[in-house]
């Protein structure tokens, strides 16, 4: 996601809970400080995403170097499939459908 359309969506947000919070506490001092909150909140769960996003890309480069330089990836015997059924792609469930 990029930061302009972060941005668009948090000042939509932002102004969405302002009038919420205004029109239950009629107070303006109140809702900016609510809405003050709700922001920080936001951008600290941004943050958190974009650093999962790193994390997660580099494992992802770091397993495709390993199989690049050649690392075999040893299969239990649990996950040889008999003859003639297809293999299961690694982090997808089996479908509960026959």
């Amino acid at each position: 996601m990029s930061f302009l359309l972060f941005l668009r969506g948090l000042i939509g947000v932002l102004v969405a809970f302002a009038i919420a919070s205004y029109a239950i506490t009629q107070s303006a001092w109140t809702t900016f400080v609510q809405t003050l909150i709700c922001a920080i909140i936001i951008q600290v769960g941004y943050f958190i995403a974009i650093l999962f996003m790193v994390w997660r890309s580099s494992a992802t480069n770091n397993r495709g170097k390993g199989l690049a330089r050649g690392e075999n990836i040893v299969a239990s015997s649990k996950e040889i499939q008999p003859k003639g059924e297809t293999a299961q792609l690694p982090g997808v469930g089996r479908s509960p459908l026959p």
